[in-house]
């Protein structure tokens, strides 16, 4: 049997219970803490419960006065962890600013977000160009043997073409490549036609140092095999191409001279009121598919080159080749 208890003593209870909770939920430190207390003097097992349970021995007019008491306290303790809390978070939020202040005189740390280099960006987009015609990425080594640089594209020992490309010859019979046609060799060597490629990568030649030369630059030649392909097919496909890139602007033909197409033309676009060549290309001489044990009366084909530092400079209107390598940020930076 539970102890009868009077009115005063519940109401001492209460107060007692009251003076309890404030000290506890001042002296508190976390919000973990805070609500540890909550449920133990808040909860369905917890002190006010207790308290409220011994309103059994009271009169009927009696409870009443104690529910009130009871639902008061509640409320001042629930007050009372809330005003708490926000004081917690108040003084979290005030270390936090001390202890992030910024020095806005001290210098940098930081380093500026770097972006891609213009030739890089220009070898995409001429890249993603011929892509959408339908031409498949290929890639070879830098390092070359004569073979796969010269003798395969109808350029045998003593060839006056050599002289053009004023090669780097390294050990071994290697070479450094003088363009990126090798790429199409290898890929015809593995691959029978059909065949639509298109080769970037980096090159290497003799070239003196000047505005328009540079020993080392990037090309990206293109290669198609198949049956029926004509000079108009190769004209059809570099102005889509050039349109595609420069938008409306003059482009002209030039008969030239490569040893590996026949015929053979160079491409010039108008820039600052003068011709300008970027691009040379031709009909796959017949001799480069014999060697490859394809047969030329069946298939045709055409092969085009082109260097991405000029068609970088005459996008951009850059007047001097060197200023690509030179890593000058004033100048980067503007792309």
């Amino acid at each position: 049997m539970s102890q009868k208890v009077s009115l005063q003593q519940l109401i001492d209870d209460l107060n007692r219970l009251g003076k309890e909770a404030e000290n506890d939920i001042t002296a508190s430190s976390d919000k973990e803490s805070l609500e540890r207390l909550k449920i133990q003097f808040l909860g369905k097992k917890g002190r006010l419960s207790e308290i409220l349970g011994s309103m059994g021995s009271l009169s009927a007019s009696e409870r009443p006065t104690i529910g009130q008491n009871a639902n008061r306290l509640k409320s001042q303790i629930q007050e009372l962890i809330s005003v708490k809390i926000n004081k917690l978070k108040q003084e979290a939020l005030k270390d936090l600013i001390a202890s992030e202040s910024v020095d806005v005189t001290a210098p940098a740390k930081g380093k500026p977000f770097g972006h891609r280099h213009p030739l890089i960006t220009t070898t995409e987009e001429i890249v993603d160009l011929f892509c959408g015609l339908g031409y498949e990425v290929r890639e070879g080594p830098e390092i070359e043997n004569d073979y796969y640089n010269f003798a395969a594209l109808n350029i045998p020992e003593g060839h006056p073409a050599r002289d053009m490309q004023d090669t780097f010859y390294l050990e071994n019979n290697l070479l450094l490549r003088t363009h990126t046609s090798p790429v199409q060799i290898r890929c015809l060597e593995k691959n029978p036609p059909p065949i639509r490629i298109v080769a970037p990568g980096r090159v290497y030649r003799r070239d003196a140092v000047d505005a328009t030369h540079s020993p080392v630059f990037h090309q990206v030649e293109v290669l198609a095999i198949d049956e029926g392909l004509d000079f108009s097919h190769l004209r059809g496909t570099v102005m889509a191409f050039l349109k595609a890139f420069f938008g409306d602007i003059p482009i002209r033909f030039r008969a030239s001279y490569f040893p590996f197409t026949e015929p053979s033309v160079e491409v010039d676009v108008q820039w600052r009121g003068k011709w300008l060549e970027v691009m040379g290309c031709g009909m796959v001489d017949p001799s480069v598919l014999e060697g490859l044990e394809i047969d030329p009366d069946r298939w045709t084909g055409f092969a085009a080159g082109l260097g991405v530092e000029r068609f970088c400079m005459v996008r951009h209107e850059i007047d001097d080749i060197r200023r690509l390598y030179t890593s000058d940020l004033r100048f980067l930076e503007q792309f």
